[in-house]
C-alpha cells in the first residue's frame, strides 16, 4: 500500500503520553509540513504557535479545562503543544485552519510521533487572558483559535480503528 495512504489509514489520536519531549528534528519536520497545507487562494492565513515549557503547557490546559468545567487535563500529558490561528479576516480562516492541523498530525504519525487535536482553543483566545497571551508571544491581529495539536509519544498501545460507518460514501 502507498505510504501516504497508509499513514492516513493507520493514524490515531493518543491520550496518554512519556513525560519525554519530541526531537527538534521530529517537530521541525512535523511544522514544515504544517506550512504545507492548502489555504484558500494560497493566502496562508494560519499561523502555528509551540509551546514545549511546562508551566505554559500547564497555564494553557487549565484554561481549556476551565472552558470545559473540568479540573483534568485535556492535553493529556503531551510535551508538546502546537496551537493553530488563523487570521479571522480571511473568510477560509478555519477550513485553513483545519488544514494545517491535519497536516500536522498525519506528518507527525508518518515520523512515529503521536498526537491528538484538542478542541478549544477558539474559546481559550477569545478571552481577555487569551488575547494577553497573543500579545505577549508577540501576535498582533485578529486571530482565531483553531486548535491545539499536542504531540508525543504514546504510553499506551495504539487503538484500533472503529469500523466505517455504511453509506459513508455516496456517489451520484
Amino acid at each position: 500500500m502507498n505510504e501516504v495512504l497508509k499513514c492516513l489509514k493507520e493514524r490515531r489520536s493518543i491520550r496518554k503520553y512519556k513525560k519525554e519531549q519530541i526531537k527538534d528534528s521530529e517537530l521541525d519536520l512535523i511544522l514544515e509540513a504544517g506550512t504545507y497545507a492548502p489555504t484558500g487562494m494560497g493566502m496562508q492565513s494560519p499561523i502555528m504557535v509551540v509551546v514545549q515549557d511546562p508551566e505554559m503547557i500547564a497555564k494553557l490546559s487549565r484554561m481549556n479545562a476551565a472552558v470545559m468545567g473540568v479540573n483534568s487535563d485535556p492535553f493529556y500529558g503531551a510535551p508538546t503543544v502546537v496551537i493553530v490561528l488563523a487570521d479571522r479576516s480571511k473568510g477560509t480562516c478555519v477550513e485553513d485552519g483545519s488544514l494545517v492541523m491535519g497536516n500536522l498530525m498525519n506528518a507527525a504519525f508518518s515520523i512515529g510521533v503521536d498526537s491528538c487535536w484538542i478542541n478549544r482553543a477558539r474559546e481559550v483566545f477569545d478571552t481577555e487572558e487569551g488575547k494577553e497571551l497573543l500579545k505577549q508571544w508577540g501576535i498582533e491581529g485578529d486571530y482565531i483559535g483553531i486548535g491545539n495539536c499536542i504531540l508525543g509519544y504514546r504510553d499506551c498501545e495504539l487503538p484500533q480503528a472503529k469500523p466505517r460507518k455504511e453509506n459513508y460514501i455516496k456517489k451520484v
